[in-house]
């Protein structure tokens, strides 16, 4: 179980969503990190089986876009376990830079990075979206694959991404989004809210965190609205592409 949310908080303290919760903007980082630190070890086979392998597609389909080149220096927000990151490398780019705010996502990547034999090759930074340590146009490429709805705020995580990345260079965020065909809606809806957390309790072992990231995403902004928020942090370009009927959503945006 979760902890509760803090009580005795200024009235005007700032609050955000942490799934259907209402939580201080203070505790929502340290509750998602609970979350994967729980999922970590099981993040991976848990990919496959809530979306019943698609995610492969998914995230080729971003590498496709993408074009990743050998002198590309990309970084990877929010993907400890190093999904983007060897994709990226196995169609031929250049250095990677993964950022993750769980340590424990991290060890996972480390770990396959040293059975794929390239730990030297990926740099592993534990830092926060919103605050990424990094320098002012240092990358050719940002990528985000399912981690931006977890961010406490969001818009700043997508002004960081415009301060790092070089003119001219390439944003992509990979996330889930709104479903555009009504009866998939519905069963999705319903896979998400009964399945998934049983799939968590049984195979993960934490129903609660698997609860919460069914709940992130019914709370994570539609197409449109997304596309917004990218061009008001000052990426240009903005272009959205629905992937199976709009479970998730790619968009792209460029530093101009």
């Amino acid at each position: 179980m979760f902890p509760a949310m803090s009580k005795h908080l200024p009235e005007d303290s700032p609050t955000t969503h942490f799934g259907d919760r209402r939580v201080p903007e203070a505790e929502k980082e340290p509750l998602v990190r609970d979350v994967f630190d729980s999922v970590a070890p099981r993040y991976d086979l848990m990919n496959d089986l809530m979306s019943l392998g698609v995610h492969r597609l998914w995230k080729a389909a971003m590498m496709d876009w993408l074009a990743p080149r050998p002198k590309m220096a990309l970084v990877d927000v929010g993907g400890g376990t190093g999904d983007i990151a060897f994709r990226f490398l196995d169609r031929g780019g250049g250095n990677v830079t993964v950022v993750d705010i769980n340590e424990e996502m991290l060890k996972q990547g480390r770990d396959r990075a040293i059975d794929r034999g390239v730990l030297e090759t990926i740099e592993w930074i534990k830092g926060d979206a919103e605050k990424l340590p990094l320098a002012d146009a240092s990358k050719d490429a940002y990528t985000t694959a399912f981690c931006i709805r977890n961010v406490t705020r969001i818009d700043k995580a997508l002004e960081e991404a415009h301060r790092v990345l070089k003119p001219g260079s390439r944003f992509l965020c990979l996330e889930f989004s709104q479903v555009a065909l009504p009866l998939l809606g519905k069963l999705y809806e319903a896979y998400s809210f009964k399945v998934l957390p049983f799939l968590g309790a049984r195979v993960a072992g934490d129903k609660d965190a698997y609860q919460y990231l069914a709940e992130s995403i019914r709370r994570f902004p539609a197409q449109e609205p997304f596309a917004r928020m990218i061009a008001e942090a000052g990426l240009g370009q903005v272009k959205v592409r629905n992937l199976s009927g709009g479970i998730v959503a790619l968009h792209s945006a460029w530093r101009v």
